[in-house]
């Protein structure tokens, strides 16, 4: 399993660094497409879609998103989009994780698998423009979520259980702890004002929120970021474990599917382009 998950790793490093190094943002775009597509599929799936219609599903999703790059969405800020799309997270997961595993078998399908494509469509187009912003922004929230991932991983193997008796979700994903949450947040902040302190100047999400609304304004919206992370995460264990699955499929030997790749990041990306939107 250690020595899948090391080549797959390499492997997708060796595709995705060039990408987003290129001078122009157009191969990480694309790459970025070919991803979401497939995440599409995993996503219809997971919904008990039969496999022609998750090809279908995810020619669907490929297809909207193609449409915004051909219509010069990449390029243009958005703000109402984004305000929807970012409420639409925020109330809808709310929604699906006060009502756990029982709650979501009980959609109908034919509104669960819209609602994936759709937030797969808008989570391309926020890793799109952010690419279009700029190597270093985009980088500024992917590590935003990583970070609040590795943090999590340690303060909760660690502390977990010690500071709060009530799991963060258990009915949903066992393992995980409040602590786990505040452990991630820390290591957010902490990487924050580090990139901010050590490169005063930085085309990051830190510095554009800092720049515009504060320092406080700052740690508050980055204290969101990561708790949305979180949810985005819970959302689609939530939905793996009513289809009864391990992984969101076995596309990426030793770790999983697309979806466990970027479930974090569905909702994070969004959310960002939203307050970052008003600035650019």
């Amino acid at each position: 399993m250690l020595k899948q998950r090391v080549i797959t790793a390499i492997v997708l490093l060796a595709v995705l660094l060039p990408a987003l190094f290129y001078q122009t943002a157009t191969p990480f775009c694309a790459l970025a497409l070919v991803l979401i597509g497939a995440g599409a599929w995993e996503w219809s799936r997971l919904n008990g879609e039969k496999p022609l219609f998750c090809i279908a599903w995810a020619a669907l999703c490929v297809a909207l998103c193609a449409a915004a790059w051909t219509g010069g969405w990449l390029t243009q800020t958005l703000p109402i989009f984004w305000v929807l799309i970012g409420a639409g997270w925020v109330l809808g997961g709310a929604f699906l994780l006060s009502r756990g595993v029982p709650g979501w078998v009980r959609i109908p399908r034919l509104i669960r698998l819209p609602f994936g494509v759709l937030a797969l469509w808008a989570a391309w187009l926020a890793v799109a423009q952010a690419r279009v912003i700029g190597v270093e922004f985009l980088l500024s929230i992917l590590l935003l979520v990583w970070v609040a991932d590795i943090g999590a991983y340690f303060a909760g193997r660690r502390f977990g259980g010690k500071f709060s008796r009530k799991k963060l979700a258990a009915s949903i994903s066992p393992g995980k702890s409040w602590e786990g949450v505040w452990g991630g947040t820390v290591g957010v902040l902490t990487m924050a004002f580090a990139w901010i302190a050590l490169q005063p100047g930085g085309q990051t999400v830190f510095h554009s929120l800092l720049n515009q609304y504060g320092v406080l304004f700052m740690a508050l919206a980055l204290i969101f970021l990561v708790m949305m992370s979180v949810v985005g995460d819970l959302v689609e264990s939530l939905v793996k474990r009513s289809a009864g699955a391990k992984d969101s499929s076995g596309l990426l030997p030793g770790h999983g599917g697309v979806l466990d790749r970027i479930d974090a990041l569905m909702p994070t990306l969004p959310l960002a382009m939203m307050l970052v939107s008003f600035l650019i």
